[in-house]
Order: C-alpha cells, then structure tokens, then sequence
C-alpha cells in the first residue's frame, strides 16, 4: 500500500480530462463474454478494478489487448467457467461475470465477490432473477454453482432496484428463450450504456433509461466497437474540489447528457456556479458555498451514493448545517471519523445519517482511505485543509480514479505518492 502526502490549502486552476465511466466499463467488458470474435471498446478508465477484471477473463481464455485507454478483447477461446477464486475476491464487479457465462456456458462456479466494505450488499435479487430464468444454485461455503439446461424469459420483479442484478439479468436474458420483462429496473446511466452496448451487438432491449426493461431473446450477438460514456461520480469529485477550495477549473472529455440531473441540481443548491456545455464543465470560483438541508441518496434518478461522501467535505465549508441521509448502505459513513479527526463539526446519527456543521476550517492530520469513494473525499478534504495531510492505502482509490495524482498535480496541488 502507498501513502498520499497533500500540502494545504491549495488553489486548483486548468483544466483535467475527465475518464471512462468504470461503472459502466466493467459491466460491458464482462458483457463480451456473451460473443465470439474481437469487440473494441474505447475510453476505458485504465484503473485496478479494469485491470482484474480483465485478468479474470484472460484466464478464462479471452485475448486482450489494452492500451491508451482502448481495450481490444476476444472471447473466441473462452473455456472456463469457474472465474480465478483470488481475483474474484478482489473486485465486487466479478459477480457480473455470472450472467454472460451462464449464458454462454450453462454453468458457473464462483467465488464470493470481494471490493470494498460499504456495508450489507446481498446478492439475493441476482440469486432470484437467475434462478427465475431457469438456474439451479448451490452454495458451497463461499463458493456459488449455477447451472442450467436453458435460460427462458419471464416477468421479473426486483425487490431493490439494484444495479448489479439489473446488469446480470439483461446479460442472461438477451440470449434467453422468449421475453424477459425486468420491473423495478436501475436505469443509472451506466446501466443505460451496457444495454446501448448490447444492442449495438445485436440484442433486442426497450425501455432503457426506465425502471422497466423489455429483452427479447435472439440467437446470437455479433462483436462490435463502442465508447464508454464519461464517469460522471469523477467528474462530480473535481467539481467538489473545485468548489471546496475557491478555485476555477475545467473539466474535459465529458458527455454532459450522461450526468445524472440529480447532481448538477444539489450543486446548483449549494450555490456552486457551473458552466455546463455539451461536452465540457466549467467550475466558477465560488462566491460562498450554501448548505444543503438534506443530501438524501437512492437509486437513480436520485443523488447517487457514490457521491455522498464528496459532497460532505463540501458541506463542511457551507454556513449552516445539512443532514446526510445515506439510504443504501450502513457502511458508507465511516469517513465521518477521519473528517473529525481534521476538525470537520460532525455526527454520525446512526448507520445511515449524518449531520455536518459549518463553516469549519479543516487541519492536516494522519488519515485512513477507508473505502474508494472515502479516499476520493480524503484528498479533497486535505486540499483545504491547512497544513501536511498523510493519507495511508491510498491504493483503494486506484480501483476507481485514474491517475488521480498525476491530474490533481496537474491541477497545482501539492500532492505525491510515497
């Protein structure tokens, strides 16, 4: 594990290329396995989880070719059906490979997915969508077998709008026999690129961007080229940094009509001042940030979790107090402490709120990345913070920021990794 060392406060200026969204790379990287010949798939965040991902799958026997954030990958040779067991445990996103291999191979073996601890996240509705379509599961410590004759289609109803189980049952059902109908569907924007992606390579699905999916099974899917859309939870961490330090930036390479209205209306509320053009965002320097009553997450269109603990550092400068009701996962508050820990007026209420006072002045400390998105907010939090800021296992925050030091230095923050 590596150290962050941030001298604050600092003042941000130019511009940073915001990345390929990795909540939808990984799910359309593992939806490749559902094909045979080469798909091209360009703007890939090149980030740790990627990269085991694709490790899981070159195992398996894909061909891969990666570089300068274009991933070539063919799946003609795959021949395994039981993921490597230590990189499973590595990555959360592993337990999207179910779908697309059950599909192709009518059996899995499958390790319990690792990733970061943000609390409970069962896999019942993945378990019930797949065993709805025809799988049979059986639970061998941590150890899960699929099989099955055929996948038919059905009415599906989730208990949770859950992303992951939405991703595995559209990657199983556009090979199935007949229509699956998937109610309560996520309709998060990378949820929307996978199921763009899968119809480019030839799959039948209506209803995207909705909370009820319609597939038709077809016979087979053909390889094809695609761009990920631009990851819009980066893009909301630099606009936080931005905003937080009284500095004006520019984010680049960014699809702007992928962004979630739910985040740029909680920054226009918190008074932060966007210049928003079709493929650009200009951070204006602000006249003073304003306090958010509540930041309340849920699936989307609601403010998305992956932002909650960013947007509480910001809050922290804000005059007045906000309320964070974190609705998805009890683990998700844990960065609270760190934040005290640096003078940050706040309380943990229960597993799921938090209140945060300010305006409060933040001071450089020894501090833990807890979680990927908790190590986003760390390094923000340091950036305002006055004084030498150490943030130890800093590699979390590579699974899902690509060279987050290089841009932050980029942007003339005093940061290096030690």
């Amino acid at each position: 594990m590596s150290n962050l060392i941030i001298n604050g406060p600092s003042n941000l200026s130019g511009s940073v290329k915001i990345s390929g969204s990795k909540n939808a790379a990984l799910p359309i990287i593992a939806a490749t396995l559902l094909t045979r010949g080469k798909n091209v798939i360009e703007n890939v965040p090149n980030i740790t989880d990627i990269h085991n991902l694709l490790k899981i799958i070159e195992k398996l026997g894909g061909k891969i070719v990666f570089e300068n954030n274009t991933l070539e990958i063919d799946n003609t040779a795959i021949n395994g059906h039981d993921p490597d067991k230590d990189l499973v445990r590595r990555i959360r996103a592993s337990i999207l490979l179910v779908g697309p291999l059950l599909a192709r191979n009518k059996h899995v073996t499958i390790a319990a997915p690792g990733g970061c601890f943000i609390g409970n996240r069962p896999l019942d509705d993945v378990f019930d969508i797949l065993e709805k379509m025809g799988a049979e599961i059986k639970e061998e410590g941590d150890t899960f077998h699929f099989q099955t004759e055929k996948l038919v289609g059905g009415k599906i109803t989730q208990t949770l709008m859950s992303v992951t189980a939405t991703e595995n049952a559209v990657m199983a059902a556009v090979l199935a026999e007949g229509t699956t109908v998937v109610q309560l569907a996520a309709c998060e924007p990378h949820v929307q690129d996978l199921c763009n992606f899968l119809n480019k390579m030839g799959a039948s699905i209506s209803g995207i961007g909705t909370n009820e999916l319609t597939i038709n099974g077809v016979k087979e899917l053909k390889p094809t080229r695609h761009k990920i859309i631009s990851d819009e939870i980066e893009a909301g961490t630099y606009i936080i940094a931005a905003a937080a330090t009284g500095s004006e930036i520019t984010l680049e390479n960014i699809d702007t009509d992928a962004v979630e209205y739910s985040i740029f209306s909680n920054f226009k509320l918190a008074n932060v001042v966007l210049d928003i053009k079709k493929d650009s965002i200009t951070v204006k320097k602000s006249s003073g940030i304003k306090p958010i009553p509540k930041i309340w997450t849920a699936p989307c269109p609601h403010f998305p979790s992956d932002l909650q603990a960013p947007f509480a550092v910001l809050m922290t400068q804000a005059n007045g107090s906000t309320l964070i009701h974190e609705t998805m996962y009890e683990g998700r508050l844990n960065y609270v402490k760190e934040l005290k820990r640096m003078g940050a007026n706040a309380s943990v209420l229960d597993p799921h709120r938090a209140v945060i006072i300010g305006p409060t002045p933040l001071y450089g400390k020894k501090i833990t990345t807890l979680d990927l998105r908790a190590g986003a907010t760390l390094i923000i939090a340091a950036l305002i913070a006055n004084g030498k800021s150490e943030i130890a296992r800093a590699d979390i925050i590579d699974r899902g920021y690509e060279n987050i030091v290089e841009k932050f230095q980029k942007l003339g923050a005093d940061i290096k990794r030690v």
